[in-house]
C-alpha cells in the first residue's frame, strides 16, 4: 500500500484475532489486561480525547464504565506488541446533540459529552481528511464505526423479528427464537475511471464540495461480477460504453460500511450522456487537466478528491503513470 500514500482507512496493520472471538474466557482475559484499550463510538461518531500529543482515540477500558457503560462491546484485535483493542458503542444518552447541521458531505452534527470537556466527537471523514488522528488509529476507527453502525441498526432478527443477542466478541448476533445467526455486512462498491487514450471521465454529485470532480461509483448488484458492475455503472451514469476492466486497489469506506473496489475501464468512444438523477455533471478531462486537478492549479478552480479517497489514487495513477489493459 506504499504506492497509495495517504489512502484512508486501508492500513490493516493489527491482528484481528478472529481465532480468539469464540472463546469468552479468552476475550475476558484480554479485556482485563492493563494494556487493553478501547475505541469509543457514540451515535455513529468516534470519540477522541485531548492529549499532550494531540487527539487520541484509544482509551483505557475503564472509560467505558466511566461513561455509563456500553450498548455493545467487540474485540477488534491486537495491536503490535500484542495490546488488545476493543470497541464500545456508548448509549445514545451518553452524549448531547447541540446541532444537526450537515452539508451532505461532512457530518457536521455537534455532539458533546456533558461534563467531559476533554472529549470531542468528530465525524470520521473529517478525522481522515484533516489528519486529526494517526493513520493507524483512523484505520481502526473505520472498522469500529462500520461494525457499531451494523449493531445499532440490526438489533432485531431479519428472519423472525425477535431481539438478537451479541455473540462471538461482537462479530455476530444470534436469535434465540428461530436460531438464525447474523453477521456484519459489507457492501461492495465499484469506483472506476473510464479512460480513452489521454482522456478520462470524471463526474460530480450535488453534495460534493464546490468544484470537486471524482471517479464514478456504484454498488455491485447480487449475481453481478465486478467487471460487469463497472461497465454498467459507467454506462448508466455517463453513457460511456466500456470494454476491458483492470483492477487497481480496494479501500474500506465506513459510510456506513462499504468496500470500494477501484478499477480502470477502457472506453470504446468519447461520447457522453449524463444521468442527471445520479450526477450534477460528468465530462472528459485530458491528462493535463487531471494533473492540474491533482496539483490544485486547474484554471476553473476544479479539484480532485483528497488522498484519503481511492478516487484520488485512481486519477493519480492514470495521470502520472498511465494504465495498461491486459
Amino acid at each position: 500500500m506504499a504506492a497509495l500514500e495517504g489512502l484512508g482507512f486501508a492500513v490493516d496493520w493489527f491482528d484481528r484475532g478472529s481465532y480468539r472471538r469464540e472463546d469468552p474466557v479468552e476475550v475476558a482475559r484480554l479485556r482485563a489486561r492493563e494494556d487493553a484499550r478501547t475505541l469509543l463510538i457514540a451515535r455513529d461518531m468516534p470519540v477522541l480525547r485531548n492529549s499532550d500529543s494531540g487527539l487520541d482515540s484509544l482509551f483505557p477500558i475503564s472509560e467505558i464504565e466511566a461513561l455509563g457503560g456500553a450498548e455493545v462491546e467487540a474485540l477488534l484485535g491486537l495491536a503490535p506488541g500484542d495490546a488488545p483493542i476493543f470497541i464500545a458503542l456508548l448509549a445514545d444518552k451518553t452524549v448531547e446533540q447541540r446541532s444537526d447541521a450537515s452539508d451532505g458531505f461532512l457530518d457536521r452534527r455537534i455532539l458533546v459529552v456533558p461534563g467531559r470537556e476533554d472529549l470531542k466527537l468528530i465525524d470520521l471523514r473529517s478525522i481522515a481528511v484533516g489528519g486529526l488522528a494517526p493513520h493507524d488509529q483512523a484505520a481502526m476507527l473505520a472498522a469500529a464505526k462500520a461494525l457499531m453502525h451494523w449493531h445499532a441498526h440490526h438489533r432485531f432478527c431479519a428472519n423472525c423479528g425477535a431481539l438478537t443477542d451479541v455473540a462471538v466478541a461482537g462479530w455476530r448476533r444470534d436469535c434465540k427464537v428461530c436460531k438464525a445467526t447474523h453477521f456484519p455486512r459489507t457492501d461492495p462498491v465499484v469506483i472506476m475511471l473510464a479512460v480513452d487514450g489521454d482522456a478520462c471521465v470524471l463526474g460530480r454529485q450535488p453534495r460534493f464540495p464546490k468544484g470537486m470532480y471524482s471517479a464514478l461509483a456504484g454498488f455491485v448488484e447480487p449475481g453481478e461480477t465486478i467487471e460487469a458492475a463497472v461497465r454498467r455503472e459507467i454506462w448508466e451514469e455517463a453513457g460511456v460504453a466500456c470494454g476491458a476492466v483492470q483492477y487497481f486497489a480496494s479501500q474500506p469506506w465506513p459510510f456506513p460500511a462499504s468496500l470500494m473496489i477501484g478499477c480502470f475501464a477502457e472506453a470504446r468512444d468519447r461520447s457522453i450522456k449524463v444521468d442527471q438523477v445520479e450526477l450534477e455533471d460528468a465530462r472528459w478531462f485530458t491528462r493535463e487537466e487531471a494533473v492540474a486537478l491533482l496539483e490544485k492549479r486547474h484554471p476553473d478552480r476544479l479539484a480532485a478528491p483528497t488522498p484519503v479517497a481511492i478516487a484520488h489514487h485512481l486519477l493519480k495513477q492514470w495521470a502520472y503513470e498511465g494504465v495498461r489493459f491486459r
